[in-house]
């Protein structure tokens, strides 16, 4: 009897997963589809890391000593990092002003009035969100080679850290997602997605190493999720100054890097899936 009944309960849990993948790349589809409608929202995603490219290497490049050098082309390959991991994570701003967005014109109702896995509508968001990410990402290494940005390592440990770049960024996506599910307007989500995000990236690695930083901060920096991927991108690059300290995630960075991400997936995950099923209850 208990055989009959495992078995018998296999497959509607293997059609239950193949109708929630098949309901988040529908979602997702139609996410992308939107952005091409509205090609500002990609224009605009990518002026500001150019900018960010930009002023940091050419007004403050000269400023900056990395490695006891304060060589402008040296910056360069220090910031990129940096600036790679800032632009996947202020993505999440835009996630969560469009799952609010969403919310807001009454189209999760809609969803919700038709026979699909709960969770595929964040997930397609999400999926959506890290493809468009993806492309802000080749247009800004292209831009990175351009000011002097170059990869000492190889492009295999090069692709690695594009991926641990968009890995973060999915995961901060899903805190987005449950910012956008939390507020009542777009703008209320654009604002709460990017407070968090200033000190979350300032207070880190990315554009001075954390020796330079007063010493109680200096711990924070190094234990930041957002540090240990741009500690990961600088070994797997082959960039100037990487950081020393004997903290853990600065010692083993990819694999920091990838814990934190894992960990933000499975616990933003979860409680923006709880927050949109009690959203739309």
């Amino acid at each position: 009897m208990t055989t009959l009944t495992d078995t018998a309960a296999a497959p509607r849990q293997r059609g239950a997963l193949t109708q929630s993948v098949s309901d988040s790349l529908v979602v997702a589809k139609r996410n992308l589809i939107r952005m091409t409608r509205i090609p500002e929202m990609v224009i605009f995603g990518l002026i500001q890391p150019i900018m960010f490219v930009v002023l940091f290497s050419y007004v403050f490049g000269g400023s900056m000593t990395i490695g006891g050098t304060n060589s402008p082309a040296v910056y360069r390959e220090f910031l990129m990092a940096g600036i790679f991991a800032q632009t996947v994570t202020f993505a999440t701003a835009g996630a969560g002003a469009g799952i609010a967005d969403d919310m807001h014109k009454g189209l999760i109702d809609r969803f919700r009035s038709l026979p699909m896995a709960r969770g595929a509508v964040l997930t397609g968001r999400t999926l959506a969100d890290l493809v468009q990410t993806a492309l802000t990402v080749v247009v800004l290494a292209i831009v990175a080679l351009l000011v002097g940005w170059r990869i000492h390592e190889g492009v295999p440990k090069a692709l690695g850290a594009f991926a641990l770049l968009l890995l973060l960024g999915y995961a901060f996506s899903w805190i987005g997602a449950l910012i956008g599910l939390s507020v009542r307007t777009p703008e209320a989500a654009t604002s709460g997605g990017l407070i968090w995000l200033f000190p979350v990236t300032f207070i880190s690695i990315a554009f001075v190493d954390s020796s330079q930083m007063a010493s109680w901060l200096q711990p924070i920096a190094e234990w930041n999720p957002f540090s240990a991927t741009v500690q990961a991108c600088r070994v797997l690059f082959g960039n100037p100054g990487v950081s020393t300290s004997d903290a853990w995630p600065m010692q083993h960075p990819v694999w920091a890097s990838i814990l934190w991400s894992v960990v933000i997936i499975v616990v933003f995950r979860t409680l923006a899936v709880r927050k949109y099923r009690s959203a739309t209850a």
